[in-house]
């Protein structure tokens, strides 16, 4: 059974489990300069293919793949690849649900501070010999502690309930929205409280986003959103780009209505230095933190992640269901 891969040979080699290299699998490596399509037109044989999280998975492709059996991301995301066009030829797609929900969370919480500490500005002062006067500007700048804040968790799947279990300890207040509120025990379990979502929007400090891309959620972090968010507020984005208007966040920092912004997601990736929310004038850079995607990249999210991939892979072999099917079938 031949496997089709959208990603880096170095790392699949790095993160194969061990049982997965007895299987009887071939594998073919898309070249990162070769279009995807023509990848999978040279293999029209290949059964499952892996992919990452920025290369999409079309129809097009899938017509050009008969046998096709599974879609794989290599990840938690998925909205790279056409779910709808999978469904209706009875191809299923997985992800890895939960794999690098403690890494992400990780990075969240970084992102935060930093942002409440100054991270990028301040060592960049310490590098410019400034040291002394960006201090004493920032002792009178009315700095808090993460603790004093009210946090807003948009999206309580496994990377928000993570994230919420890391800053319960700091003592800050944690409110949540989600489409499907969580039963009461699970809310006292996380120490969260709901609130609709213009009510988070309103109340909390720092708005950090944690849901998956759909036709509800794309840009959900628009104009309107952000016209009614607490002054001052700080955005985290450890989730997808796609769920911000790139303009409309822009304009509130550079406005000040957004106090700071904190970005591991772009849209698109890879993120070109034009883009709206890095190409930021001087008033406004100084307040942006970014990160290139790095939330859920350790060793640790990698090592579950493909486990979890050549599992599915191998129940394909036996002619089973894979785990983690998010297309419906």
């Amino acid at each position: 059974m031949k496997i089709l891969i959208y990603g880096p040979k170095d790392r699949y080699d790095t993160y194969m489990p061990d049982f997965a290299a007895d299987l009887p699998f071939e594998t073919v490596f898309s070249s990162a300069v070769q279009p995807a399509l023509q990848a999978a037109e040279e293999n029209p044989d290949a059964e499952i293919v892996f992919a990452d999280a920025i290369t999409p998975t079309t129809r097009e492709i899938m017509d050009a793949l008969p046998r096709l059996k599974m879609i794989h991301s290599e990840g938690v995301a998925y909205n790279a690849i056409d779910v709808d066009a999978a469904r209706e030829k009875g191809v299923f797609v997985c992800n890895n649900k939960g794999c690098n929900a403690v890494s992400v969370a990780e990075h969240t919480v970084m992102l935060m501070l930093m942002a409440l500490r100054c991270g990028v500005t301040g060592h960049r002062a310490v590098l410019e010999g400034r040291q002394l006067q960006f201090k004493e500007q920032f002792m009178v700048s009315g700095a808090r502690e993460l603790g004093e804040l009210d946090v807003g968790l948009i999206g309580l799947g496994d990377i928000g309930q993570a994230t919420a279990r890391r800053l319960r300890p700091f003592g800050c207040k944690l409110f949540y929205y989600t489409a499907h509120r969580r039963p009461p025990q699970a809310e006292e379990e996380l120490g969260v409280t709901y609130l609709p979502l213009e009510e988070l929007a309103a109340q909390c400090d720092i708005l950090s986003l944690h849901c998956a891309v759909t036709s509800q959620t794309t840009h959900m972090v628009n104009a309107g959103f952000l016209s009614r968010i607490k002054p001052g507020a700080i955005l985290v984005n450890t989730a997808r780009g796609q769920l911000v208007d790139n303009q409309a966040v822009r304009q509130a920092l550079i406005d000040g209505r957004l106090g700071s912004i904190a970005i591991d997601t772009f849209d698109p990736e890879p993120t070109p230095a034009d883009h709206p929310l890095v190409n930021l004038p001087p008033q406004a850079a100084d307040r942006a933190i970014f990160s290139p995607h790095l939330g859920g990249n350790t060793s640790s999210s990698f090592r579950r992640a493909h486990w979890n991939m050549w599992n599915s892979a191998k129940l394909i072999l036996e002619g089973k269901r894979p785990n983690f099917i998010v297309n419906g079938l």
